[in-house]
C-alpha cells in the first residue's frame, strides 16, 4: 500500500507571481488570512487575481525586519497557494484569505519589479512504504504528547484534537500540528522542506517533547512562586495578629509609639531634600514589610538610622563679628598675619553674601610644629562653627572616604559622611591633616576620591556610596594640612588655596613660649607661678642648645621637661620658687644638645656654608673639599642626581675659567678631587648648592679660604650665572639660627625678600648676585686682594664696579 499526498495531484503554471511572507511559514492545506502592505506584495496579489486559477506562491522571507527582501533572503522552497477572497482595508492594506496547495520550489526570478514573478517546479512528496505498526504508534505518541501539551496550559484550538483524530496521514498529521505550534520562522522551514512525512512526524515529536519540558519547568516556577506568597501571606497574617494582641494587652493609658511611625516622623523632621526623603521613604516601606529576623532587615535599619542622624538642615550659627574673630586668632596663635587676614576676609564677604556663599578650600602647607593644625581649631572657634579632624596619614582605600556599598557585611559611609555626623551640623570646619601623607594601592586611589569632595562646583551633590544619594558639602569649610606640597598630587593640589607657614624666630619662639608654651605646660605638670619661674634667657638658652627646628614641639617638650623637674622639687617638700636660670637649664636638661662647636668657629679653606630646604624648614649644610694624587672628582654624602650634576656644572665652569681664577690646569690631571656633605646617612639632592659647591672647589684649589660669617644658596650653569631657588624665608631663618650674618642670594630672587619679616632682615645682610665671581668677591677672604703671584687675570666681570654692601635699618640688601 503506497500512501500519497492529495496536494501532490494539483496542477499549476509554470511561472507565478511571488508573495514574500514573514512571521510565518504557510503548509499545504492551510488555511488562514494574511495582512499584505507591502506595494509590491499588493501588486503581486493584485496579478494572482487577475488570472482565473488565482495561485500565487508564498515563501517565507528569512530576516523578518527586512522590507523589500532581495531574491537571496527568500527560502527558495514555499507553498503554492489559492486566494480564496480579498478584502481592501481602510489604512491601505489588503486582507487575503487564503488555502495553501501544494510545495513547491523556486527556479529562477522571472521578473523583480514591479513585483516579483517566479518560475518554480513542483516538489513532489516522498513515497513511503509505511509500517503499519510503526506508524500508528508514532501517531498516537505525537497526539498523547499534543494532549499533554494542552493540559499543561499552551493555547491552541480546542478542535484541533478532535480534527487530528480523523487524519491518517503521517504527513498531513505533521503538518498540522507544526502550523498550530507557533514555531520559529527557521524551524517551521526545516520542517515544510523535510518531504519524509514519517521524518517530518519525527521532528514534531521531538518539538512536542521540548515543549513539554519547557512546559513543566514553567508549572514548577508558578507553583514555588505561590507556595511562597502563600508564605509571606501567612506570616503577614500572624504578624497582624500579635500586632493586634499587643495592642489589647498593652493598652494602660501610655501607647507606645510604633518604631515605624517613629522612623517615618524623624525622616520628615530633618528637612532632607526631596530626592533623600523619597529614598528614606521606600527603605521604610520595605522595612516594614520585611521579617524583622531577616539579614536584609538588620542592613536596612542601620542605613536608616544614618540617614535620621545625619545634619540635613541643621548648622551653626556663623559669627560674622570680624573684631571678635581677630582677638579670637590672636588669642590662640602669634603672628601668622597672612592666614588670619584670609580668614577674616571669608567672614567678610560672608556677611555681605550671606548663606549663599560656599565654604572655602585652604591647605596651610609648612614643616611641623608651626601650628597648622592648632589653626583649624582657631578658625572653628572664630567663625562659631564645630570642628572635627581627619587624620589622613597612611589612608590607602578609596572605601575610606567614600564609604562601602550596603551589599557588603559590615558597610559604614565614609569619613566624611561620619565627620558630619559627629559634628551635628552641616557647616562644619573639617580639617584634613596631612593630606600630603594619603597612599594608594589595588583598593584605590583616595586623593583621586577627593577630588569630587574639594570641588566647590562639584560637593554640593556628594554621593557617598553607603547612601547613594546626594549629600550638600558645598557649606562646609574644608582646611587641609601638608608638609611637602610636590607629594600631593596635582589636580588635587590645584583645587585648594595653598597659604605657606614658614618656621619662627628666636624672637617668636620666645615670644610664643611666654604667651602659650610655658603656661601649658605649668598648668598640665601642676606647677604654678609660685614654684618657678622661667626667664628669656632661659628660653633662648634650651632654644639654642636644646632645639634646632622650624616649629615649636621639641621646644615645648623641653619646657614641659623643665616644670617636671620643678614638680618633682615640690613633691618632695621644697617650697620657695624655683628660679629656671640658664645654669639651672644645663643642670636639669643635662649637657648641651647642640653646641656652637657645630657652628664654624673660623674660616677654612675648602669648607662653605650652604643652605637647604626640607619638610621640617630650613637647614645650614656644609660642603668640604679636599684633592689628593689621582685624576677625576668624587662626591660623598648620599647625594641625588640634581646634586651630583651640579658638582659636575660646577668643575666644568672651573676648569674651563681656571686661568682667570689662578688654577694651575694640571691641578686637574694630577689630583683628584673629593667633595663630601657631612651627615651623610641622610639623603641629599637639589640644584640650590650649585654655586656653594663652586665656591668650595675655587677655595680648594686657590688656597683662599671661604669666610665663616657667609652662607649662599642658588643654582649655577656653566656659563657661570646663578639662577633662583625656594625656600628663602626657611633658609634664612636657618642661617640666622646658626649666627650667620651674611647670605649670597640669586638675583632673582630678590622679590622674595618682602615675604621675610622686617625683624629678620634687619639681623641678616642679603646680597643678590648675577654670576659666581660676584659670589667669589663676597664668600672669599681678600679674594680681590691675593694677586696669586700675578697667576690669576682680572675677569672682564670682575672688573666692573665691586657692589657695596650695606645694611642698613631698613633691612635693605646689597646693592
Amino acid at each position: 500500500m503506497v500512501t500519497n499526498y492529495e496536494g501532490d495531484s494539483i496542477e499549476f503554471k509554470e511561472t507565478l507571481p511571488l508573495l514574500p511572507i514573514r512571521d510565518i511559514v504557510v503548509y499545504p492545506f492551510m488555511i488562514l488570512p494574511l495582512f499584505v502592505g507591502r506595494d509590491t506584495s499588493i501588486k503581486a496579489v493584485e496579478e494572482a487575481l487577475n488570472k482565473t486559477d488565482r495561485l500565487i506562491l508564498l515563501s517565507s522571507q528569512k530576516d523578518i525586519q527586512a522590507e523589500a527582501p532581495a531574491p537571496s533572503e527568500i527560502y527558495e522552497l514555499g507553498t503554492v497557494a489559492m486566494i480564496m477572497r480579498m478584502r481592501k482595508l481602510p489604512d491601505g492594506r489588503i486582507k487575503i484569505l487564503i488555502q495553501g496547495l501544494s510545495k513547491a520550489r523556486i527556479v529562477d526570478f522571472i521578473q523583480t519589479e514591479p513585483f516579483y514573478q517566479v518560475k518554480l517546479e513542483k516538489v513532489q512528496n516522498e513515497e513511503i512504504a509505511p509500517s503499519e505498526l510503526a506508524v500508528e504508534a508514532l501517531m498516537r505518541t505525537v497526539r498523547e504528547q499534543l494532549e499533554k501539551v494542552i493540559s499543561l496550559g499552551k493555547i491552541l484550538s480546542p478542535d484541533i484534537l478532535m480534527v487530528l483524530e480523523d487524519i491518517q496521514d503521517p504527513g498531513r498529521l505533521a503538518d498540522l500540528i507544526a502550523s498550530n505550534l507557533n514555531l520559529k520562522v527557521s524551524e517551521a522551514q526545516a520542517i515544510l522542506e523535510t518531504l519524509n512525512p514519517v521524518e517530518r512526524l519525527n521532528r514534531i515529536n521531538d518539538l512536542l517533547a521540548r515543549e513539554l519540558e519547557i512546559l513543566q519547568v514553567q508549572q514548577q516556577i508558578r507553583s514555588n512562586a505561590k507556595e511562597e506568597i502563600s508564605k509571606t501571606q501567612k506570616e503577614y497574617f500572624l504578624r497582624e495578629q500579635i500586632r493586634a494582641i499587643k495592642n489589647e494587652l498593652g493598652d494602660d493609658g501610655e501607647p507606645k509609639q510604633d518604631e515605624f511611625t517613629e522612623i517615618k516622623e524623624k525622616i520628615l523632621a530633618k528637612k532632607m531634600h526631596e530626592e533623600a526623603e523619597k529614598e528614606a521613604l521606600k527603605q521604610l516601606a520595605r522595612l516594614e514589610r520585611m521579617h524583622p529576623d531577616s539579614s536584609e532587615s538588620s542592613i536596612l535599619r542601620s542605613y536608616l538610622e544614618w540617614i535620621v542622624e545625619l545634619p540635613w538642615s541643621e548648622h551653626s550659627e556663623e559669627i560674622t563679628d570680624l573684631k571678635y574673630a581677630k582677638e579670637v586668632l590672636d588669642e590662640d596663635h602669634f603672628d601668622l598675619d597672612k592666614i588670619k587676614e584670609r580668614i577674616l576676609e571669608y567672614l567678610a564677604v560672608r556677611s555681605l553674601k550671606g548663606s549663599k556663599m560656599k565654604g572655602p578650600i585652604l591647605c596651610f602647607s609648612g614643616p611641623p610644629g608651626v601650628g597648622k593644625t592648632s589653626l583649624g581649631k582657631s578658625i572653628a572657634r572664630a567663625t562659631g562653627r564645630e570642628f572635627i579632624r581627619i587624620s589622613l596619614g597612611g589612608v590607602k582605600d578609596e572605601a575610606e572616604m567614600r564609604g562601602h556599598r550596603r551589599t557588603y557585611v559590615g558597610a559604614m559611609p565614609g569619613r566624611f559622611i561620619q565627620a558630619l555626623k559627629q559634628a551635628g551640623t552641616n557647616n562644619p570646619v573639617i580639617m584634613l591633616d596631612e593630606i600630603d601623607k594619603l597612599g594608594s594601592d589595588y583598593k584605590g586611589d583616595p586623593s583621586s576620591a577627593m577630588l569630587e569632595v574639594l570641588d566647590p562646583e562639584q560637593n554640593s551633590s556628594f554621593r557617598d556610596h553607603y547612601l547613594n544619594i546626594p549629600y550638600d558639602l558645598s557649606n562646609v569649610m574644608f582646611i587641609a594640612t601638608a608638609n611637602v606640597l610636590e607629594n600631593i598630587p596635582a589636580p588635587l593640589r590645584d583645587r585648594m588655596e595653598v597659604i605657606s607657614l614658614s618656621g619662627y624666630s628666636q624672637e617668636e619662639k620666645i615670644a610664643i613660649a611666654k604667651k602659650y608654651l610655658i603656661k601649658k605646660q605649668m598648668d598640665e605638670n601642676g606647677v604654678t607661678d609660685q614654684n618657678m619661674t622661667l626667664p628669656d634667657e632661659s628660653v633662648a638658652s634650651v632654644i639654642r642648645h636644646y632645639t634646632r627646628e622650624a616649629g615649636l614641639r621639641n621646644l615645648e617638650r623641653q619646657i614641659g621637661a623643665l616644670c617636671r623637674k620643678v614638680a618633682k622639687r615640690v613633691a618632695e617638700g621644697e617650697t620657695g620658687v624655683t628660679q629656671v636660670n640658664p645654669k639651672t637649664v644645663v643642670e636639669f636638661l643635662g649637657p648641651h644638645t647642640y653646641t656652637k662647636e657645630d657652628e664654624k668657629s673660623h674660616d677654612e679653606i675648602g669648607v662653605t656654608t650652604g643652605l637647604a630646604w626640607t619638610a621640617a624648614g630650613g637647614e645650614i649644610l656644609y660642603i668640604e673639599a679636599t684633592k689628593m694624587k689621582g685624576s677625576g672628582i668624587t662626591l660623598t654624602g648620599q647625594l641625588g642626581d640634581v646634586m651630583k650634576e651640579s658638582a659636575h656644572a660646577a668643575m666644568g665652569y672651573i676648569r674651563s675659567h681656571a686661568h682667570e681664577l689662578g688654577i694651575d690646569e694640571k691641578v686637574f690631571d694630577e689630583h683628584e678631587i673629593h667633595i663630601h656633605l657631612p651627615q651623610g646617612a641622610i639623603p641629599k639632592d637639589g640644584p640650590s648648592a650649585g654655586i656653594t659647591l663652586a665656591t668650595t672647589i675655587v677655595s680648594l684649589l686657590t688656597g683662599c679660604p671661604v669666610s665663616k660669617d657667609v652662607a649662599m644658596t642658588g643654582e649655577i650653569t656653566l656659563t657661570g650665572k646663578v639662577l633662583p631657588i625656594g625656600g628663602l624665608k626657611e633658609k634664612s631663618l636657618a642661617a640666622m639660627r646658626m649666627g650667620i650674618s651674611t647670605i649670597i642670594i640669586p638675583w632673582k630672587n630678590k622679590k622674595d625678600l618682602v615675604e621675610i619679616p622686617e625683624e629678620y632682615r634687619k639681623k641678616l645682610k642679603f646680597v643678590p648676585v648675577k654670576t659666581i665671581d660676584e659670589v667669589l668677591e663676597v664668600a672669599l677672604v681678600d679674594w680681590m686682594a691675593q694677586s696669586f703671584d700675578g697667576k690669576r687675570t682680572t675677569s672682564k666681570k670682575s672688573t666692573t664696579k665691586k657692589k657695596a654692601s650695606r645694611n642698613d635699618d631698613n633691612g635693605q640688601v646689597a646693592a
